[in-house]
């Protein structure tokens, strides 16, 4: 996915449908979402399997860093000079950043940073980001509270 652009799916109402089941519960049985559908289990599975190759979904766990000993989240605005390609490739090959997007406006890449604590935080900012030789500054926005996250987009 990373550095090339995709072409937008267009998705039936019965795909939809299927994405909408398997946000609900991803490990919900073809059976029960053909049913719910109205589709076969067979039809059902083809159609995942179409959706997975295609790029269109993922099938994955979703943890909660708090509970797997994670306890500082921030999202760090960054400025950099020159090309953004290089940074972007840096920040996304650091186990600790788990989100990387190009901006318009005040910054010109954004990175999510999990951590095990403050100081893992202050190292991966000053050792890891601060350390790539384009980037002009940062800005953290630490996490203080999550009030929502939701992975339903894309059908509606």
């Amino acid at each position: 996915m990373r550095g090339r652009r995709r072409v937008q799916a267009n998705l039936d109402d019965l795909s939809k449908a299927i994405i909408e089941q398997l946000q609900q519960d991803g490990r919900r049985p073809y059976a029960t979402i053909g049913k719910a559908v109205g589709l076969s289990e067979a039809a059902v599975r083809q159609r995942v399997q179409k959706l997975q190759d295609t790029g269109v979904i993922q099938i994955v766990a979703v943890t909660d860093p708090l509970t797997v000993g994670f306890s500082r989240q921030a999202m760090i605005g960054i400025r950099c000079e020159g090309d953004i390609e290089p940074v972007a490739a840096a920040l996304s090959a650091m186990p600790e950043v788990d989100y990387v997007v190009a901006t318009a406006g005040a910054f010109d890449l954004m990175a999510e940073v999990v951590a095990e604590d403050d100081d893992q935080l202050l190292e991966v900012i000053n050792k890891g980001i601060r350390a790539i030789p384009q980037v002009r500054s940062t800005e953290s926005f630490v996490y203080l509270k999550l009030h929502k996250q939701t992975y339903t987009w894309g059908t509606r």
